[in-house]
């Protein structure tokens, strides 16, 4: 339970709602309370009437006794309109505001994913995010709202319904409520064992999603390589797996109910014998054994939802613990810090980094000056550090420690507004990322209103050379792009996100190999393009090709996470074997 302590903070937000919710609560159990006393009195007036009336006449009792019985019954016909009426405004209050909660949650957890950093999705599925945010917060809704209604009537009903029994007869209540204990025992046991499975539920889900996500994620790969069957067979194990935990659930279920109402039938049985040994002797009234049986009744039904409940809360506690671990990730305040001001360099002073479960350092004792205005090239073997390096200086991947060795005018970057010095950078990244939305709104995606003028995305069109490809969408830059932009090729989809990144007209360009899915005259176009477009700004260009790497006024070329050399074009060309090797067979291809 110490883990739904969490929700006190919405239980107390929306309390005034609870409060009412609980005297609806309170006012349908007096009312409901209020039948069994109905009953009883109306059950004994006929019963004297009947008796008093022996004898004079089969038709006048009969009279009397239907005129008793519907004035009773239109009482508890008019009681039972008033408990209805309240029930109605009880769910009406107490379900809305679980409603309220859900709202509020996700809301909390979308807002947290967005301020959470690379480390932290590098290590979460994302079916896992969608599972706590669904499935997890829609069991939290449910002890908020049924859990707490259902176990607040059954408070009521318990405090209610006993002490009219008392009131009636004491000690034959004690011996109707001595299976209690024993149910209340069970009850314990069961929630013990419901804790765990509910536990296990949530956690194979998570990983049942997370499968499906990825599957429909990958569907192209799977089907290129004929591995329908193979990814079909693994959910399929996934799925026994997650039917078997149910199951195992069900089993628990399945014990609990039968054994409750095994226990409240032996109550009812001891009312009826007791009860009538107490008629027998005259000390008990056939209304008090009605209304006996009545109350008894009444607790069965909030006895049974006790387990129910029990069910509820503990799946709830299960899918918080989960929650919580995510709203309880640490977060760098990105808004937090010095206003962002980049008028002289952005300096990189002995800069470490090894990624998290890793022995490797991705990047080793690593110093570089870029000077405003200036374009650097960064090159390097295939997992040499060079995306690392630009995920770090444009903070994508951020840990405060690393953010200290990168200064911005002599400001460490943990000391800067990041979500600033973001809406001064333009990123693209080498894994392209479209929405599913226009083309048109993919490329303003860039600016942060959303609105561009034709002026300012034509030329953002043409600098991306996208202008030739528009003829072949059906609504020209209005056509509708499918998931993650899957109906475009992958050059158009570097292409697309360049001109996204452009028209932001950033101060800080990072291009993290845009052009590697590019044919070499389309890529000689868009350079001719970009050295133009990037006259007055500083940029950062990561590249396997030469072409684009001589824009750059300088060159740095990485090695297992080091500075092997830098330069430009011509001196690296002269005196750097790596790069000279990387020019002559790409120039040989051309021959």
């Amino acid at each position: 339970m110490r883990e739904l302590l969490f929700l006190n903070q919405y239980l107390i937000k929306y309390g005034k709602m609870m409060v009412w919710g609980i005297i609806f609560i309170l006012l349908t159990n007096v009312f409901s309370a209020s039948v069994p006393v109905l009953v009883r009195l109306g059950l004994d007036e006929a019963l004297k009437q009947s008796l008093w009336i022996t004898g004079k006449g089969d038709a006048l009792a009969s009279s009397l006794i239907f005129q008793t019985a519907l004035a009773f019954g239109l009482g508890i016909l008019l009681v039972a309109i008033i408990r209805g009426v309240c029930m109605y405004y009880m769910r009406q209050t107490l379900i809305v505001v679980s409603r309220q909660v859900e709202y509020d949650l996700k809301n909390r957890l979308y807002s947290k994913y967005q301020k959470l950093g690379e480390s932290f999705y590098r290590k979460h599925m994302t079916g896992d995010l969608l599972s706590r945010t669904s499935e997890d917060v829609s069991n939290v809704r449910m002890y908020i709202g049924p859990a707490i209604m259902y176990f607040a009537n059954m408070i009521f009903t318990f405090v209610v319904v006993i002490y009219q029994m008392a009131q009636a007869n004491a000690s034959l209540t004690v011996w109707v409520l001595l299976p209690l204990p024993f149910l209340s025992y069970s009850i314990y046991q069961v929630s013990r064992r419901m804790n765990l499975g509910n536990k296990q539920i949530q956690e194979q889900l998570s990983v049942l999603t997370a499968s499906a996500q990825e599957t429909f994620a990958g569907i192209r790969i799977i089907k290129s390589f004929g591995m329908e069957n193979t990814f079909s067979a693994k959910f399929q194990s996934e799925g026994e797996e997650y039917k078997k935990r149910n199951m195992q659930l069900a089993k628990i279920n399945a014990l609990f109910f039968p054994m409750m109402l095994l226990l409240m039938g032996l109550s009812t049985l001891i009312v009826i014998y007791l009860g009538g040994k107490e008629v027998e002797k005259g000390a008990f009234t056939p209304g008090n054994l009605a209304e006996f049986v009545i109350y008894l009744n009444m607790l069965i039904w909030p006895v049974a939802s006790l387990g129910w409940t029990t069910a509820l809360v503990q799946k709830a506690a299960a899918s918080q613990k989960r929650i919580n671990e995510f709203l309880t990730a640490e977060e760098h305040q990105e808004v937090a810090g010095k206003p962002f001001v980049f008028d002289r360099d952005i300096a990189i002073q002995n800069l470490n980094f090894t990624y998290e479960g890793k022995t490797q350092p991705a990047l080793k004792n690593l110093s570089l000056t870029i000077k405003r205005g200036e374009i650097l090239g960064v090159t390097g073997r295939t997992g040499a550090g060079k995306s690392t390096l630009v995920q770090l200086l444009s903070a994508m991947y951020y840990s405060s420690q690393d953010a200290a060795n990168v200064l911005i005018d002599g400001i460490p970057l943990q000391d800067i507004n990041l979500h600033e010095f973001r809406s001064h950078l333009a990123y693209v990244p080498q894994d392209v990322f479209l929405f599913s939305e226009t083309i048109r709104d993919n490329i303003a995606f860039g600016i942060e209103s959303g609105e561009i003028a034709d002026d300012e995305l034509q030329l953002a069109v043409n600098a991306a050379c996208l202008q030739k490809d528009i003829p072949q969408w059906p609504q020209g830059l209005n056509t509708l792009l499918g998931e993650r932009g899957v109906s475009l090729s992958g050059g158009q989809k570097q292409r697309v996100a360049l001109a996204r990144a452009l028209v932001k007209r950033a101060d800080l360009y990072v291009l993290d190999d845009c052009l590697s899915a590019v044919d070499a005259e389309t890529e000689r176009q868009i350079i001719d393009h970009l050295s133009l477009w990037l006259k007055d700004a500083t940029a950062i260009i990561v590249a396997h090709r030469i072409a684009p790497l001589k824009m750059a006024n300088r060159i740095v070329v990485l090695e297992e996470g080091a500075i092997i050399d830098i330069g430009t074009h011509e001196e690296l060309l002269h005196r750097c074997e790596y790069y000279r090797n990387l020019n002559d067979s790409q120039s040989a291809e051309f021959q």
